[in-house]
């Protein structure tokens, strides 16, 4: 009945969802697998309009479980992988980097055993790893990361990333295992969970309480708006060559203070409240350890052989983001508050 079953892991997470969301509703002839643990940045509420589709299933599991990983690749006769599931925040992998290095790094591997386990026949396969620009460590004020970019990591999440994309590149080296990469710059969008920064100073603008920047906001980040990256992971899964790397960037760099700003400014607008309100509650705190002081990407080889472009205005896409969080607190209420394991017990706990 369906030309592929793809598992696509992290399916509830934020960038995860706006690609099992595209994938579902582009591609009725496949069979989208969201294969997600539901820990706290997971969150199902995000993917009800899916519910219905007969080509969307969603199955509860670990990647680290080796019992979780076999079943699900036996049930589903998995064909394709798309693997975002991920600890993601570096704040957090600086204070528990074991958990890191347990799913990004012994997750992947054992995807990778699975697929390699799995797909001994002479049909079509693909295992599609996404990664971080982190892995790359820090730029100066000038040049930007490429796919040829030695690896430098600097904190235990980038490090963690760095560790699962050698291994996919080991596998298929070792195993011939159909793979591709991709190393993508910040995203910005709808249902990010609120921990990093456009959600978190969005929400304290909203609820008038200190705006944190780290040290003097002057580190830079190159902003890619989710559902462009969605779109450069569906053109590089269809159109990708095996083996390779694709660097995805929004070619929109920020300095953090900067972007603050604008966050106020657009968030003051749209809650009618005067120019000013916010900004003047910005506080300027510790650095983070080893914070990286830029990332840019140079995104020309996506753009130039599989003809991907970011659509978006930075500042129209933006200013939709902070409508979005606007409009759904119920939804950040249900994802700060532990809602969302309730709505997988009471919808989905008795289907699978």
């Amino acid at each position: 009945m369906f030309d592929k079953n793809i598992l696509i892991t992290g399916g509830a997470g934020f960038i995860g969802s706006h690609v099992v969301r595209l994938m579902v509703n582009q591609y009725p002839h496949y069979r989208m697998i969201n294969f997600d643990a539901l820990t706290y940045a997971g969150n199902l509420i995000s993917l009800q309009d899916l519910e219905s589709k007969d080509n969307y299933v969603f199955v509860k599991g670990d990647i680290t479980s080796e019992q979780d990983v076999r079943q699900v690749f036996q049930q589903f006769h998995i064909t394709h992988v798309i693997h975002l599931a991920a600890e993601s925040h570096v704040d957090r992998s600086i204070l528990d980097p074991m958990a890191f290095i347990k799913t990004n790094v012994l997750g992947t591997a054992q995807l990778l055993n699975a697929a390699q386990k799995h797909w001994q026949d002479d049909k079509a396969h693909l295992f599609y790893h996404v990664s971080t620009d982190e892995v790359f460590g820090a730029l100066g004020a000038e040049g930007k990361f490429n796919e040829q970019t030695p690896y430098d990591p600097h904190s235990p999440y980038s490090a963690s990333k760095a560790s699962s994309d050698h291994l996919v590149r080991a596998y298929a080296d070792t195993y011939q295992l159909p793979v591709v990469i991709s190393n993508c710059s910040n995203n910005y969008g709808s249902h990010q969970f609120p921990e990093k920064l456009i959600p978190v100073i969005i929400q304290n603008i909203v609820d008038q309480k200190p705006l944190p920047v780290y040290g003097k906001g002057e580190n830079v980040r190159d902003w890619l708006w989710v559902e462009d990256h969605a779109r450069a992971i569906d053109c590089i899964f269809h159109n990708g060559q095996l083996g390779q790397t694709y660097c995805i960037g929004g070619n929109n760099e920020w300095k953090n203070i900067d972007l603050v700003h604008q966050l106020c400014k657009i968030t003051d607008r749209l809650l009618g409240r005067a120019e000013g309100n916010a900004a003047s509650r910005i506080q300027f705190v510790t650095d983070r350890k080893g914070h990286d002081f830029r990332y840019a990407i140079d995104a020309s080889k996506l753009e130039n052989q599989l003809n991907w472009h970011p659509t978006q205005d930075f500042e129209q896409a933006l200013t939709q983001t902070v409508k979005w969080y606007l409009d759904n607190q119920e939804w950040l209420s249900s994802v700060k508050s532990g809602d969302y394991l309730r709505y997988y017990e009471a919808n989905y706990q008795d289907r699978i």
